[in-house]
């Protein structure tokens, strides 16, 4: 069950190691057509400069063909597209993925109704990874 949103942010717990959630979140993208974007490696990258940071990548991913009319209608949210999500492990072991909310991208970018199908996929999509 998600946490409620954090200044937009959903946190859904996830019971599978950092790597096991990726493997899922990448099969789930690819399973519906989405393009992964980049994937960021951040406590790979603190590594290499000599800090421990607990597993964090950032994998952003999308669709143009629904992203960007939801971009021509509310330009600034390109600020926040494609979409994210950040699997984490905490200070306790504890294995989270987190992303923006589709109502939060709405209510930060005046979102039209009518576009909002284009971007509200995510939660029922990462809720599918962690379960």
């Amino acid at each position: 069950m998600p946490t409620s949103p954090d200044n937009g942010i959903v946190h859904l717990s996830s019971p599978f190691s950092v790597p096991e959630t990726l493997k899922r979140l990448e099969a789930a993208l690819q399973s519906r057509g989405l393009t992964v974007f980049a994937r960021i490696d951040h406590s790979g990258e603190a590594e290499k400069v000599g800090m421990k940071m607990q597993p964090t990548q950032l994998i952003i991913f999308g669709s143009p063909k629904a992203g960007t009319p939801v971009m021509l209608a509310s330009p600034t949210v390109a600020i926040d597209l494609p979409l994210k999500a950040l699997v984490w492990e905490d200070a306790g072991g504890k294995v989270w993925v987190s992303y923006n909310s589709a109502e939060y991208l709405k209510e930060r970018h005046a979102v039209p109704d009518d576009l909002m199908k284009n971007i509200a996929g995510i939660g029922p999509l990462l809720q599918s990874v962690v379960q």
